[in-house]
């Protein structure tokens, strides 16, 4: 597999286990928004940003203050 492969499954792999871990689960942003995750997209100028259902807009991952589950003592 070519390095440029390589760099891109990896990629896709990465964005396939954040959806897996944060669609339908319950956050709270940074801004006091909570609700439950709709979409995760890959944003070629900010990175990961989510979807949060009854909210209008895109927000960076970065922006999730607390998650639903066990997996909120995880890093992203």
């Amino acid at each position: 597999m070519t390095t440029v492969k390589l760099h891109a499954s990896t990629i896709l792999t990465a964005l396939g286990d954040a959806q897996s871990a944060l669609v339908g689960k319950a956050v709270v942003l940074t801004d006091g928004k909570a609700g439950t995750v709709e979409s995760i997209w890959l944003d070629e100028l900010h990175g990961l940003r989510i979807s949060i259902k009854g909210h209008d807009g895109k927000w960076p991952i970065s922006t999730i203050k607390m998650q639903q589950g066990p997996e909120s003592h995880g890093a992203l």
